[in-house]
């Protein structure tokens, strides 16, 4: 896999370096050029921050938060925050999506969900074709991802035989993470790829089951009530927030506190692994101890600020327990003392949310 890394990172900087020294060269570059040349820049980015992530899921040290969790929601809200992307690509997704619900760790289930994208988007030559349904028997969420990745005009025939062997071309790092998050959380991965065309099932073993509401003489279907609904009283259900708390027992306190909310909580202990994190999805609020304020995490909120202008910031100061609005460079941020997370941080979360239109 190191070999892999190393050689899918230097193809493309191979490729970049080769415009760069026709740029260098000429003086000039076009529009394509240009967009092209970001984009393999780009490719390479992304395949370090695989390998960073493959690394930290082998290393054995996640502890995964098993909650119910609307996989529908996630699907739709990976797609969205994909949009930009997405357009810049010229990706069309075909999007048919039945109710789910699962049994899972939202932070990994969400990576494993942008993955899939990130993968697809990598080797789709045609329209991407998303599915989410629920399969008979036995009763679980199936998700299906189906393109083209030879142009089905150059696509061998059929002959009414399916290839058994994986295409290696698309057996890149993104493969690999995407595998390796699906093994962590127990997820069955099925893949066939034949006549050009990849289809990929991902099946959900612990799908909340829904059961048929007798009493009332109705044939809908209404959610098994073992668990706690997702989104069910929780104003800020499904938003995503990122912490960055070097400490331990802050990352304990922030995750107990915001534990009833229904929040997509992605914690990380490091101003690298913040990074990593916010590349692969911006968060809707950053949760920060006030010691990490540096330099680094200075260009880090800049960075996101330019991607979303209202992202929330919220600091966990060492002493008080108040929730306070401060001023700092023209701009209001909240801040919780460490003693008064537990009691202070949602409503600081909240009111901070509230703002954003």
């Amino acid at each position: 896999m190191v070999g892999q890394l190393g050689s899918e990172v230097a193809n493309v900087l191979s490729s970049a370096l080769d415009r760069v020294l026709d740029l260098a060269a000429t003086g000039r570059i076009d529009s394509s050029g240009l967009r092209a040349l970001r984009e393999e820049i780009e490719l390479a980015r992304r395949a370090g921050i695989t390998g960073q992530q493959l690394v930290r899921l082998d290393s054995g040290d996640l502890k995964l938060q098993r909650e119910r969790l609307d996989l529908t929601h996630l699907l739709r809200e990976a797609l969205v925050q994909r949009g930009r992307e997405m357009e810049a690509r010229g990706r069309e997704v075909r999007q048919q999506f039945e109710q789910a619900e699962v049994v899972s760790d939202s932070t990994l289930l969400f990576s494993l969900l942008q993955t899939v994208l990130e993968w697809s988007f990598q080797h789709a030559v045609s329209r991407i074709d998303l599915r989410l349904d629920i399969k008979t028997w036995p009763s679980h969420a199936r998700l299906s991802c189906a393109y083209f990745y030879v142009a089905p005009d150059d696509a061998a025939p059929l002959h009414g035989v399916r290839q058994d062997k994986e295409e290696p071309r698309l057996n890149t790092m993104s493969w690999q993470l995407l595998r390796q998050t699906a093994r962590m959380l127990g997820l069955s991965v099925q893949r066939s790829d034949s006549a050009g065309r990849t289809q990929l099932v991902i099946e959900f073993p612990d799908t909340v089951t829904p059961r048929i509401d007798a009493s009332a003489g109705l044939q809908g279907l209404e959610a098994d009530d073992s668990g706690l609904h997702a989104h069910q009283g929780q104003p800020l259900a499904g938003r995503r927030v990122l912490v960055l708390a070097p400490r331990p027992e802050v990352r304990n306190r922030v995750r107990e506190a915001f534990r009833p909310l229904g929040l997509l909580v992605q914690i990380v202990a490091t101003i690298d692994e913040a990074f990593q994190a916010c590349a692969a999805a911006v968060p809707d609020a950053l949760v920060y101890e006030q010691g990490t304020a540096s330099d680094e995490f200075e260009l880090l909120r800049q960075g996101l600020l330019r991607e979303s202008p209202q992202m929330a910031f919220i600091s966990i100061a060492d002493v008080g327990k108040a929730f306070e609005v401060l001023n700092q460079g023209g701009r209001q941020f909240a801040s919780v003392g460490r003693a008064g997370i537990l009691e202070a941080l949602p409503a600081a979360l909240l009111f901070e949310l509230s703002r954003q239109p």
